[in-house]
């Protein structure tokens, strides 16, 4: 019995199985064992990407708890490492096509149980991860929310890394590629260019973005539209950056930043932006955030929300329930956060006064943006660990390489919605058409 459960055992174990399931996958990767040895996936590898195990314990953790989080925090441990490749890479290495999937289905599940047995008793490799949120995940209840340590565990990171992936705007948000195969930095640019389109600005317009991250859009919308910009974060990192730049760019009399929750401001403005903010919100402040943005709004003033969002459910239950690559987001990326579908959005708008004219999807967009995150963040690995060491490295390039595949899926979605607010009856003084979102710049 000893025997069965043996290192050679577990080797000898593991390449039958490796090899029973290269035919019908037939991918070009192979998986190096612990001892060095490669089993190729495929009748035709070529050796480039190969995925290492460090040891037994990698397929017993596997085994005895199948799940995203398993899998995630033994990469972020480097029980797994990719070779050849970043995760996009792999993604792309590793996908099948359908009639391959078929044919996994027909490879016999007691051949597969008997392989893995010998792992059943082997050292667990699943460890805690120094990087995740301690505190309520979640975050549903408004009153027990602490909005400052959900944003400040995402956002403070730290300026440098986020500068190794971003683009030199420093743009965290889905960009905007009127060519597919325009670069990032023109994309970030173009997608700056169409928020302030959306909204109209015009020269002397009082704009507030809230959420406004490292500064972009405050000063892109002064230096080229001529607004009167402001913005609030909750992130210090955040709002220091965007004040250098404010100064470096000569634009204090026209842009300000400030540390503040959106719930404590107060002012009057004409156009207000919400750029990957309410996805921080959660479903059940949606009227709370709305109505106060409601508040901050002239009388036909305009609001642009951009948001991920998720399908719509056909239950309550199914809409509540957490999903393993939320939960890892909740736990390790994004504490506190909640995918609203846009028709949420919409019916809330409208329940807080406000008149929906335009919702736009973006989902293609924000697919490549990520993929072009993830690229710049695997290029710059060794700068990146040096900062963040190398498990929040890992769960990082995870992320981004999920995010890019999830849009590319279809399985999470993004969209601007642009309303404005309905005060009073009458005309809402929208143009005829959108021909000005598409004039040359």
């Amino acid at each position: 019995m000893i025997k069965y459960f043996s290192s050679d055992s577990q080797l000898k174990a593991l390449r039958e199985l490796l090899q029973s399931v290269a035919e019908p996958l037939n991918l070009n990767v192979s998986v190096r064992l612990w001892n060095g040895e490669l089993i190729p996936l495929g009748p035709q590898v070529d050796g480039r990407y190969i995925i290492s195990l460090s040891g037994p314990g990698v397929i017993g953790s596997l085994i005895r708890r199948p799940s995203l989080e398993t899998l995630v925090r033994l990469y972020a441990k480097g029980h797994i490492e990719f070779e050849g490749g970043d995760l996009i890479d792999f993604s792309e290495a590793l996908k099948t096509r359908q009639s391959n999937r078929e044919k996994l289905r027909k490879i016999n599940k007691w051949m597969v149980a008997q392989r893995t047995l010998p792992f059943l008793f082997a050292k667990n490799e699943v460890s805690d991860l120094k990087q995740a949120f301690q505190d309520d995940l979640v975050g549903r209840n408004e009153s027990k929310r602490n909005n400052t340590d959900y944003i400040q565990f995402h956002y403070d990171v730290g300026n440098e890394f986020y500068e190794l992936f971003l683009g030199k705007e420093m743009v965290y948000t889905c960009a905007y590629f009127t060519d597919w195969s325009n670069s990032l930095d023109q994309a970030q640019h173009d997608k700056l260019d169409m928020i302030c389109r959306k909204l109209r600005l015009e020269p002397g317009d009082r704009m507030l973005d809230i959420g406004c991250g490292w500064g972009g859009l405050i000063c892109h919308a002064a230096k080229h539209y001529g607004a009167t910009a402001h913005g609030i974060t909750l992130s210090q990192q955040q709002h220091d950056y965007a004040q250098e730049k404010i100064q470096r760019l000569g634009l204090s009399n026209r842009v300000t930043v400030e540390i503040c929750d959106y719930a404590d401001h107060q002012g009057t403005y004409d156009k207000i932006s919400s750029i990957g903010m309410s996805e921080h919100i959660g479903a059940a402040n949606y009227p709370r955030y709305f109505q106060k943005i409601n508040s901050l709004l002239r009388d036909r003033g305009m609001v642009l929300n951009h948001a991920i969002a998720r399908s719509a459910k056909s239950s309550k239950r199914l809409a509540s329930r957490i999903r393993p690559e939320r939960r890892f987001l909740l736990k390790y990326i994004f504490p506190g956060s909640e995918l609203i579908p846009v028709g949420m959005t919409t019916d809330v708008l409208e329940r807080t006064g406000f008149e929906v004219h335009d919702v736009e999807s973006w989902r293609e967009h924000y697919a490549i943006t990520a993929r072009h995150w993830c690229k710049n963040l695997s290029a710059n690995k060794e700068r990146a660990i040096a900062l963040v060491g190398p498990e929040r490295y890992r769960l990082w390039v995870a992320y981004l390489a999920g995010a890019s595949g999830g849009f590319t899926a279809g399985s999470i979605k993004i969209y601007q919605v642009l309303a404005t607010k309905k005060a009073s009856k009458g005309i809402s003084g929208m143009p005829p058409t959108r021909e000005h979102l598409y004039r040359a710049a």
